[in-house]
């Protein structure tokens, strides 16, 4: 992506070399700590790589959970990749908040775009939704409108995962969390909410509410196509770009996710969709450029 030299977003928050307090998000009583983060990522992961907060916490601290505030400052030298990946995530921000903007008050909805804050943090953070652990992956929490991320999820991505190497595969990370930030402005995280209280009363199975949280992250990557759109008729994108996108997209498909780590598929469990849906939302995301074709929960 061209990205030298435009503007960078004034929402990009660096917190790294800043040790927290808390490990682990409690629920309830109860304690999901690091190992347990990753056996629900195996599971459930975003792709957008990494999994959601909101996916654990319902997009609130509950009642019972754990979250402390001790935070502290420390020293963090950044390498020369990691500066470049700063200034490049703040210009890729600022294209996404341009998208909004522009898209959100000429929609049928006519909202004005608030934007979201990015995050940047090492190791652990405290958020609004609770502890978090890098583990955890790219996240972005509804209870402070912040996207979360740790800047060796990019390695995580590309080494581990397989996606296409190239700048384009993390705007497509961005891009879908900040499709939640849209989400939740326009009321559809509450309404999903609602139906995890549902699941919390019994009045929804875990596998019909999957169904419904399937739809919300495609949903997400629709709008995150719709970025990728506004950034190529604006002359941003370069060959090979929407490939790298393509590429990320197929990695952090449930399915995939799934044969890579335990061997089989269980599309019951699924809630991110598998890599065909999360490749064609994208992409239809891309082709309509606004909001005309993202209801992704017509027909459940």
């Amino acid at each position: 992506m061209k990205w030298e030299g435009r503007r960078r977003s004034t929402n990009v928050n660096d917190r790294r070399g800043m040790s927290s307090g808390g490990r682990r998000v409690a629920i309830g009583g109860g304690s999901l700590g690091i190992m347990g983060i990753v056996v629900y990522l195996l599971i459930s992961m975003l792709g957008g790589g990494g999994g959601d907060l909101t996916d654990i916490l319902g997009g609130a601290v509950l009642p019972g959970s754990v979250q402390t505030d001790t935070q502290q400052q420390g020293t963090y030298q950044e390498t020369a990749q990691e500066k470049e990946l700063m200034g490049f995530l703040s210009v890729a921000l600022a294209d996404i908040e341009d998208t909004w903007s522009d898209v959100l008050p000429a929609s049928q909805y006519r909202t004005q775009y608030k934007a979201p804050e990015l995050t940047i943090y090492t190791g652990a953070i405290n958020t609004a939704c609770g502890a978090a652990d890098a583990g955890v992956g790219p996240f972005y929490c509804p209870g402070d409108q912040t996207i979360y991320l740790d800047l060796s999820f990019y390695d995580t991505l590309t080494r581990k995962y397989g996606a296409k190497e190239g700048d384009f595969a993390m705007v497509y990370v961005i891009a879908h969390e900040a499709g939640h930030h849209v989400q939740t402005l326009l009321g559809v995280t509450g309404q999903l909410n609602e139906l995890r209280r549902d699941v919390a009363t019994g009045a929804m199975s875990q596998t019909e509410f999957n169904r419904y949280s399937v739809a919300f992250e495609l949903q997400a990557d629709y709008l995150a196509g719709v970025v990728a759109r506004y950034m190529q008729e604006r002359g941003y994108l370069e060959r090979g770009d929407l490939s790298e996108a393509m590429s990320a997209a197929a990695v952090v498909g449930d399915d995939a996710i799934q044969k890579r780590y335990q061997g089989y598929v269980d599309p019951d469990t699924f809630n991110h969709g598998t890599s065909a849906q999360r490749q064609e939302w994208f992409k239809r995301g891309f082709d309509a450029g606004d909001l005309s074709g993202w209801d992704t929960f017509r027909g459940l």
